[in-house]
């Protein structure tokens, strides 16, 4: 029997033998879109990943995450108990075991994390901007990337950035109605922060409202979880927040009508206006009900997280710390994106063009008020001025006692924080003011090293008598102490540094042979910059 004659290939559609190719599978995809987030986030901080600890890393979780790998120790010992759960510290630890405690570790963790919160929020834009023309989903991880203080917390050892993680990864599979798998990231956040116990709270309320008992019955297990650390923190302190100390701070000093107040303007301005975020809040304001997006219940859920974050930290938290909105950026930045679909291409555009340089100048740029150095890269001439003075005292005041404010005498006292290599002997104040160093006995120190701990320019708005008559009163301020001060005090000003506002000197008692030896190098080093 003849063959039969072979039919005609089919014409082809263009790119149909591209299509015809086996398909990347979805892991593929992810792993491919973090490279994408993860490899400039970690080439914009290689320069820093030696850098020693800034502040509560160096004074509450690199201690803590210490006493659980060399101790077992999950309530620390070496510094103050607090409320706050053990989940980053753990996480270090488990690091540390594997591979051996270093500062470039610590840092490389804490953007193994961050990198995952750029992966989660472009996920998490996709869902929240579907409909749109274009890709706006690649925004929001850019302006994270871009953001002050996303650079700075990203590599820092806090419980900020990881909580943020957990909650944007916690509304994306609560959208997608992965209820089980979102419960179990509820349980992870509480555990790394108490107060992400409003992202499952606002779960829970929004799934009783539309009658998933079953479903809402999940989001009891966060609270639980909570309940479970907060009854192991009493047992071992006899406080359910650690310490009275912490309590007070960040409870009943917090719960003045006016801190509240002047809180919740301070958290408006920083999310909305600060860092020209003004901008996209401007977008989001014109296009809020024209654009389809917003209309979608998921937004709805989106928007009750972040203001339930943005309300929450408003209440509690007497440092009032700009890095506790951290989990609402992200939503903001994804609104910022889809209202950016909806105005015409010119002014998104323009937009968006002024917007990353407003974000990226506030990186170097410091604003006339005070604000938390670890905002932008005031924090890194923070450190820098702290290890200068301390190579110093290291070198000629090895077996003499030094008097400074906390954290600082931490980073003395322990080598493991990058500031020393052997420990000094250390007196701690709470702070610089007049009355309180008049306080130390003063043959308890050789030596007193002030920084600067409020960012108080000359020019800056704490020079108006009226702000400060306000923080006096409700923030108990008052001015560092003064060199004239100190020498009334028998402390001479032996050598001083500057850098970009911030200054960080060294006093003696008396004329030691080590003072005498450096006074050649003060007057030239007196506004050293």
């Amino acid at each position: 029997m003849p063959a039969q004659p072979r039919p005609p290939m089919p014409k082809l559609p263009p790119f149909a033998l591209a299509d015809a190719k086996p398909k990347l599978k979805r892991p593929h995809y992810l792993v491919i879109f973090w490279l994408l987030f993860a490899i400039p986030l970690f080439a914009i901080h290689i320069a820093l990943l030696k850098l020693p600890y800034f502040w509560d890393e160096l004074g509450q979780f690199v201690p803590t995450a210490l006493d659980i790998v060399r101790h077992g120790w999950w309530i620390p010992h070496s510094t103050i108990p607090n409320v706050h759960p053990p989940g980053v510290e753990a996480y270090l630890a488990l690091l540390y075991k594997l591979f051996g405690y270093s500062i470039p570790l610590t840092r490389l963790a804490m953007l193994v994390v961050a990198s995952a919160g750029l992966l989660a929020t472009f996920l998490l834009a996709i869902e929240l901007t579907q409909g749109t023309k274009g890709a706006p989903a690649f925004l929001p991880p850019f302006l994270l990337l871009v953001s002050p203080l996303f650079f700075t917390q990203s590599m820092m050892a806090q419980l900020d950035m990881p909580a943020m993680v957990l909650t944007v990864l916690a509304l994306l599979l609560f959208i997608k109605r992965r209820h089980g798998w979102t419960a179990a990231a509820c349980v992870a956040l509480v555990l790394v922060k108490e107060t992400g116990i409003v992202v499952p709270f606002v779960f829970f309320i929004a799934l009783l409202l539309r009658r998933e008992w079953r479903q809402a019955a999940y989001f009891v297990a966060p609270a639980l979880a909570l309940a479970g650390w907060l009854v192991v923190l009493h047992r071992s302190t006899g406080y359910w927040l650690g310490n009275p100390g912490f309590a007070h701070y960040n409870v009943s000093y917090a719960l003045h009508p006016v801190r509240m107040a002047l809180s919740f303007a301070r958290r408006l301005y920083y999310l909305f206006i600060a860092e020209f975020r003004w901008i996209g809040t401007l977008i989001i304001f014109f296009t809020l009900f024209l654009c389809a997006p917003f209309r979608r219940r998921r937004w709805k859920v989106a928007m009750a997280v972040g203001f339930g974050n943005l309300v929450l930290v408003s209440v509690f938290g007497g440092a009032e710390l700009e890095r506790y909105l951290l989990p609402t950026l992200p939503i903001f930045y994804i609104a910022v994106a889809a209202a950016l679909t909806c105005v015409p291409k010119k002014v998104s555009i323009a937009a968006t063009g002024a917007l990353v340089g407003g974000l990226v100048a506030n990186l170097w740029w410091n604003p006339p008020y005070p604000f938390p150095y670890e905002n932008n890269l005031a924090m890194v001439d923070f450190v820098h001025l702290q290890q200068i003075a301390a190579n110093l005292a290291e070198q000629n005041f090895p077996q003499r006692t030094i008097a400074t404010a906390w954290p600082y005498t931490a980073g003395l006292r322990e080598p493991d924080y990058g500031f020393v290599k052997t420990g000094l002997h250390t007196i701690e104040t709470t702070d610089f003011h007049f009355d309180s160093i008049q306080k130390l006995p003063p043959g308890s120190f050789d030596a007193l090293i002030t920084y600067t701990r409020t960012w108080a320019p000359n020019s800056g708005v704490i020079h108006y008598p009226v702000i400060r008559k306000l923080l006096t009163r409700f923030y108990d301020w008052q001015p560092d102490i003064t060199s004239e001060q100190c020498a009334s005090l028998g402390l001479n000003e032996l050598i001083s540094w500057k850098s970009r506002g911030q200054q960080i000197t060294i006093y003696t008692r008396k004329r030691t042979r080590a003072a005498t030896s450096l006074a050649s190098l003060a007057a030239p080093a007196q506004n050293r910059k």
